[in-house]
């Protein structure tokens, strides 16, 4: 037996019978939706009773109810005499096709006429927002961190180095358990980054959000690291003697005096880094 069912029934049993006194309340008002991000929340005015617990019940047809199933309403069992009047409604809204949402309120045996909401109610209008995210440069790695939104999102990952927009790349995120590797960054410009949603249920996307820019941190660029590490391994094995060498050239050749000294290896580091910087 589905979900549903079990629901339906649970619920039934615990509504109250019929009496005929349905009008002895009056039904609830201003029913509307709050939708943000495939989260969906019906919301009504409170029906004020003096002396009272008001208690509200809620009630949902798709698209299958209306034509395969005689118009039938679906009891939503986490929205059974309540006492709030809002009712996450999530997951009941389970496809891509226009609901009716209905909730009335209820005192003891006492009930009111259903309110319904005005019009139909598809999960494809619900709001989009951008993602919250984090953007970092750990070394020369350029990162991004992104919210949990649920399993219906994914990501759209736009970034760049800065002057560099028309070579702009993308990245496309399904999995945001962990931090993302973007690019391997160089010393100097910003890289930048920006990231919309997209859920592929709906099949529509959020605007972008903000840029965020980072920058490689101490200013030594990959070549300049490379090459010293280079420079360092020639420095060990030129560093032994002679330290000074006499160039000859051929007996008419003028004699020419060249010291060539040979420094320690973390000298030869220290001078190649002045010059270069």
């Amino acid at each position: 037996m589905s979900l549903k069912l079990v629901c339906f029934f649970l619920c039934t049993l615990t509504a109250p019978d019929r009496t005929g006194e349905d009008a002895l309340l009056p039904a609830p008002q201003n029913i509307s939706i709050l939708s943000t991000n495939m989260k969906h929340f019906l919301t009504w005015s409170p029906v004020i009773i003096q002396g009272e617990i008001v208690r509200y019940s809620v009630e949902f047809q798709g698209e299958y109810e209306r034509e395969y199933a005689n118009e039938s309403w679906i009891p939503t069992c986490e929205c059974s005499l309540i006492t709030a009047t809002v009712c996450n409604i999530t997951e009941d809204i389970s496809a891509t096709v226009a609901y009716n949402l209905r909730v009335r309120a209820v005192v003891g045996a006492r009930r009111s006429e259903w309110g319904t909401l005005k019009g139909f109610f598809n999960r494809i209008t619900t709001s989009l927002t951008p993602p919250l995210m984090k953007v970092t440069a750990d070394g020369y790695h350029l990162l991004v961190e992104l919210e949990d939104m649920g399993p219906a999102f994914q990501f759209c990952v736009l970034y760049w180095k800065e002057g560099q927009e028309s070579r702009m790349q993308q990245k496309v995120v399904k999995d945001v358990s962990s931090v993302v590797h973007l690019d391997t960054m160089e010393a100097g410009p910003d890289y930048c980054v920006k990231a919309q949603t997209y859920v592929e249920a709906i099949n529509r996307s959020s605007d972008f959000s903000q840029t965020q820019c980072v920058r490689v941190q101490g200013g030594t660029s990959m070549w300049l690291v490379t090459a010293l590490i280079s420079s360092a391994g020639f420095a060990v094995k030129v560093s032994e003697p002679p330290t000074q060498l006499i160039l000859r050239g051929s007996e008419e050749a003028e004699r020419c005096d060249l010291m060539v000294h040979v420094v320690p290896s973390e000298e030869v580091l220290r001078l190649w880094i002045q010059e270069t910087l």
